[in-house]
Formats: structure tokens, sequence, C-alpha cells
């Protein structure tokens, strides 16, 4: 099949949608699918070059943006005649609302091409600027609304966004669930980890890990809130941020102040060290204002860790309490901080966990992902 994967952003931005598609995109190629992604040419900082090239096999069309707006929204109408030009079997686009959505529906319609259309789950009320908010109630009410009536499958990833997806013009039988995966590189367990060494953190103490975009929506500086709380009473436990920033990194620094046991550390692409932390980890906490379907959620699970996390939009789907960890609303820090000494204080209850976590995790493969993937296309 000749397949077009059209989203916001790809490599060398950071982020969970970019994963997704970068996830498909190489499997499909290795399943000896001809593959291009359109994207814009903006990374979330800067316009990037080049504007065309192959990467692990994957044609990488970037169109040069006009404007951004909202929450990293960009406007790239190029992509819908440079689609016009090929000939593609499948056209998949992602993320619901944005104006690249539209302009693929009408390239697919235009040349007969299957069209899949992936939501991302953006449904929330994300804190977004007033600009943003107007956008969206536009968008969501008009143009998006029709161009969801006409797509041929779409693709959910959490049973959560169903009733959302009928709101602004699907229905049922268009909707396929279908959650997203993790690496298998999670499950390998590394020798000789040395991450804990090289951050000067002792085998014996107890490291909590937030992991993911330092963005309002993900509740970093609520990280560092309930790390200070923990401290007052187990001061031996460390607490490590990861990830790269969408406007958050300076108030996260302000409230770390000076306090050493919280490590903050600079985002990072690469896959082995991202293994390293996972594994040298004890708990992953989430205390987002809201989520669609997390990567981490899964990656946290291959790695066998007990996870904390609020039950915002697709968590509750895919976590239990007991069973996964513990689920705790957004902004009570003092229940975060109660389970996360509780799962230290136990470590029969955190065994347990973790091998439930390491078995669900399996359901979470990207080849098996990549699998349904392919049969949702060849469905009538």
């Amino acid at each position: 099949m000749k397949i077009a994967h059209i989203c916001p952003f790809y490599t060398p931005a950071i982020g969970g949608v970019k994963q997704v598609v970068e996830e498909l995109a190489k499997r499909q190629v290795k399943l000896g699918n001809e593959v291009h992604i359109y994207t814009s040419d903006w990374d979330k900082e800067k316009r990037i070059t080049p504007l065309n090239e192959t990467i692990q096999g994957i044609q990488v069309h970037r169109c040069k943006h006009w404007f951004r707006a909202a929450n990293f929204m960009t406007f790239w109408p190029s992509v819908l005649p440079k689609l016009l030009k090929q000939d593609f079997d499948v056209i998949h686009s992602h993320l619901f609302g944005h104006p690249h959505f539209v302009l693929s529906v009408l390239a697919a319609k235009l040349k007969g091409a299957k069209y899949i259309h992936t939501t991302h789950c953006p449904w929330s009320d994300s804190k977004r600027s007033l600009i943003g908010k107007l956008g969206l109630i536009i968008s969501y009410h008009t143009f998006s609304r029709l161009s969801l009536k006409i797509t041929d499958k779409i693709i959910a990833i959490t049973p959560w966004e169903k009733n959302f997806i009928k709101k602004f013009g699907g229905n049922e039988n268009q909707i396929k669930v279908l959650p997203n995966g993790m690496d298998n590189t999670f499950f390998k367990k590394i020798k000789n980890n040395d991450f804990r060494k090289k951050h000067k953190i002792k085998p014996n103490q107890p490291l909590i890990l937030f992991f993911g975009r330092l963005n309002i929506t993900k509740g970093p500086e609520k990280f560092v809130e309930i790390a200070h709380l923990i401290l007052k009473e187990k001061p031996n436990y460390v607490f490590l941020i990861l990830g790269p920033d969408e406007g958050m990194l300076q108030i996260v620094k302000e409230k770390i102040g000076k306090e050493k046991r919280i490590i903050l550390l600079p985002a990072t692409r690469d896959r082995k060290e991202i293994t390293k932390m996972y594994q040298a980890a004890d708990i992953y906490v989430m205390p987002s204002y809201r989520e669609g379907l997390p990567l981490t959620l899964f990656e946290a699970m291959a790695s066998g860790l007990p996870i904390v996390a609020s039950p915002v939009n697709g968590i509750p789907y895919e976590m239990k309490n007991l069973e996964n960890g513990f689920l705790v609303n957004y902004g009570d820090n003092k229940k975060f901080k109660e389970k996360i000494i509780e799962l230290i204080d136990n470590p029969t209850l955190r065994k347990k966990i973790s091998l439930n976590n390491l078995k669900k995790a399996k359901n979470y493969n990207w080849d098996l992902i990549n699998k349904k993937t392919l049969e949702i296309y060849k469905q009538k």
C-alpha cells in the first residue's frame, strides 16, 4: 500500500502524536509499504530543515507554516496540493480540530483514497488561550464536524472519546477503539544499569519519577509540590523530572528552589537512557490536569512500575486502583503523598502491582497495534 500520515509535528519534535506516527510508519515501511509523512516545518521551538528527507525509509515532507495559534496549532495549507499530486491508497491524519485534518480529508475525497483519522483525545477542557478556545469552537462546530462526517474510519485511542466523536459529527459505525502502544525495548532488562550512580542516587533511596512534557496540562509543578510534602516526612526519597519544556520549565525550577533531592534533567531522545531511567525508578507519577492516553503510561507498566495518576480522560480505562497503582484526583497533593508513601512502605503490594503491569503492558505492543491499524485500513 501507499500510505500518507498527516500530523502536526514530526522528528525532531517530541510529543505523543509524533511518537505514534513514527512507530506506525516504521513498521509499515518494514512490511513493504510506501509511507509518506506530511507535517509542518515547526518543531514547537523553531522552523526546521530540510523540508524533504527520508528517515528510516519513511519519506518526510515538511510544509511551511503560515502562522501558529493556540496550543501549538500551525497552519500549513500547502499540504493539500502536495497530497493531490500523489495517488495514495490510504490517507491517515492525526489530531482532530486542526486545519490539516480538514485539508487532508478534502484531498482524500478528491483523489478517492481511503481516509482514516485518529482523533488523539483533544476533547477535554485544556488550559487554552482565549484565541485557542474561540478557534476550537469554530472548528469543532463547522469544518471539523463536516470532515468527521465524511471520514471512512475514526480511530479513538480510548473509549472515553466515543461520545465526543459522536457529538462532533461521527457515528458508531465509523469508530474503532485502538489504544496507543509502547516499544518492546522497555521490556528488556538493562544489565549494569548505571542511571542511579550517574545521578548520585543511592540504591536504598526510593526514586519517584515524572517523565513527560513540561506542559501545564501534565502537572509538573504539582509533582514538585507533592515532592516537597513527602520530603518533610521522608527525607531519604529522591524525585526526578525529565521532559521537554512547553512553558513550565521556569515555574518548575522556581518551585524546586535549592532542594537537591528533586532532580531536574534536560529532555532527551535517547531511548536507552529513558529505559534506564524507568528501570532505576520505583514509582511513576502522573498528576495531570488532562491526558489523552499517554504513551508513558504503558512504558511505565512495561518497566514494572506502580503508577499514581489522576483519573482523567483515558487513564481510568487502562488503569485500576490497587491493580496497577492508585488513582488520585488532580490537585489532591496530600492524597498523592499518601499513596506514594504507601507503595514505598509496602514492598509486597509494590511487587504485586509490578507483575500486573508487566503482564498488562504486553497488550500494548506496537507490532500488535500496527497490525490492527492495517486491518482498519482494509475494512470497508
